[in-house]
């Protein structure tokens, strides 16, 4: 089940946020991140959306999703997804993208942009292309991954229109 996050769901969504960024696999964030400074990136403020993805009363994963830019910028929607270790594999990611997707249409985005997706990061590049979301273009070696060293940044676009 995807629901709003709540005031009382941050300690159950810093250990996804910090289980993913510590990896240094999927996300360009600062390993060394303190928790007060992931609370003040993850939850943003409305009309950005904040979302969790139960298993019961278990968060499972979670979602930030807002405009990609302020001004001329702001009909294109963007937005970041962190499943749990124990949880990936298991439809959550596809489950938080769709729900991301729907919220832009509501919204009357005219599209979404993923501004850096790591381009070993298969899985999450297989769901979004199963989504529609085609690769504009590719930074070369903007990610330092620990496993296969200086690596791409893709950015992905899905058109609403």
């Amino acid at each position: 089940m995807i629901r709003e996050a709540r005031d009382g769901d941050w300690p159950r969504i810093w250990p996804i946020v910090h289980d993913v960024v510590a990896e240094q696999r999927t996300f360009a964030y600062d390993p060394a991140m303190t928790e007060p400074e992931a609370r003040r990136l993850w939850l943003l403020e409305p009309p950005a959306r904040v979302v969790v993805a139960t298993d019961g009363e278990r968060v499972t994963g979670t979602a930030n999703m807002y405009a990609n830019r302020p001004g001329p910028g702001s009909h294109v929607a963007s937005g970041s997804l962190m499943v749990a270790k124990e949880a990936r594999g298991t439809g959550v990611g596809r489950a938080l993208t769709t729900d991301l997707v729907a919220w832009a249409r509501r919204s009357g985005f005219a599209a979404v942009q993923f501004n850096a997706v790591v381009e070993v990061n298969t899985p999450a590049i297989r769901l979004y292309e199963s989504l529609g979301f085609v690769t504009l273009g590719t930074a070369p070696g903007a990610f330092r991954h620990p496993e296969h060293g200086d690596v791409g940044l893709r950015i992905l676009w899905l058109d609403l229109r």
